[in-house]
């Protein structure tokens, strides 16, 4: 899927790429020692977010979930 945003695009595919590579290799194989790629995770975040206000994209009343985010209930 793409970004929202195309300056975004890199960081989505630098994200991605770091999140499979540690779903793989750590946590399918019970190692929850930590997630590398929160910083990249966040930067990814703040891109989009930025794209969102550049595209006036209406985001009232949706929630979101990230890291540090507890689900709605």
């Amino acid at each position: 899927m793409n970004s929202v945003g195309e300056a975004c695009a890199d960081m989505k595919r630098e994200y991605d790429q770091c999140f499979s590579r540690w779903f793989a290799e750590k946590f399918l194989k019970a190692d929850c020692s930590g997630d590398p790629c929160t910083d990249l995770f966040k930067r990814y975040q703040q891109g989009v977010q930025k794209a969102i206000k550049e595209k006036e994209i209406p985001i009232e009343g949706l929630e979101f979930m990230g890291h540090g985010k507890e689900k709605p209930e």
